[in-house]
């Protein structure tokens, strides 16, 4: 069945080991008959830093309130036209993929100023004015579904269960669990490139390979097993109950399943349609 795909992209190189796979992406999800939009945010000299600019016609002149002056903008119609749209392009979507560069253990600036600009109160937060009630699994993004594809530099081995840079899905919790799961995405398995920087012809031809079937599978594959806020694991919305996952704490806790997989829980076979 098409679907609505959204590639929400960060790198500066046009040759880079990012922009070749954002042309796979395009092209694999448009052979199967997806519509595809992309936000290639350096391309569009995207604005990364969430300040008063944000907000043109201020709630409150005196004192700035990102959340109280977010959730004005977005209820009264007078964000900025270019969040706006990028709200447009997400809510539109089936599936948003992410595609950058880990720098520093985490995304470019460019991309992180994204979501702090689109992820607006009332909407990524906040939502229905309910405060916390929705998320976490819920929100105004349940039912999509969210894909990190990430170009490492250093070596597999160094995101191994006990390397050296800690195990990906690990590091990367912040931007799975937090940004992602907290406004309802079922977000899949990181899919990540080691050593990109180093990559021989036939390395990069695998690489392209290997995500290609990683897009093929879009809708095919299971999301990381985070827990739910309302699913009854957190009884006050706030701490896990005595009786889910005992004996654990920290990250590995709030992951039914294994918290440093980075591959597909599921296998599955495209077929052409």
């Amino acid at each position: 069945m098409p679907r609505n795909i959204l590639i929400v992209h960060a790198h500066p190189e046009p040759a880079s080991l990012t922009r070749q796979l954002v042309e796979v992406s395009r092209d694999s999800l448009r052979a199967q008959g997806h519509t595809v939009v992309e936000s290639d945010l350096y391309a569009m000299r995207w604005k990364a830093v969430f300040d008063a600019d944000d907000f043109p016609a201020r709630a409150d002149p005196r004192r700035l309130s990102f959340i109280g002056e977010s959730g004005h903008a977005y209820r009264s119609g007078r964000q900025t036209p270019d969040v706006a749209e990028e709200q447009r392009k997400v809510l539109a979507a089936d599936a948003v993929l992410f595609q950058f560069p880990l720098w520093w253990f985490g995304m470019p600036a460019i991309m992180k100023g994204w979501i702090d600009r689109v992820w607006a109160y009332g909407l990524a937060y906040g939502y229905r004015n309910a405060g916390n009630l929705h998320r976490y699994g819920d929100g105004a993004f349940r039912g999509k579904r969210a894909l990190l594809c990430i170009a490492a530099g250093g070596p597999a081995v160094d995101y191994s269960p006990r390397g050296i840079n800690g195990p990906m899905e690990q590091l990367l919790f912040p931007i799975t669990h937090g940004s992602l799961f907290f406004p309802g995405f079922d977000v899949l398995p990181t899919h990540a490139v080691y050593g990109a920087g180093g990559l021989d012809a036939q390395a990069l031809d695998q690489a392209r390979q290997d995500w290609r079937g990683r897009v093929q599978c879009l809708f095919e594959q299971a999301p990381i097993a985070f827990r739910r806020q309302n699913g009854g694991d957190y009884p006050d919305h706030h701490v896990l109950a005595a009786h889910v996952a005992v004996g654990q704490a920290g990250l590995a806790a709030h992951m039914a399943g294994d918290p440093c997989a980075t591959s597909p829980a599921t296998a599955c076979t495209y077929q052409p349609i």
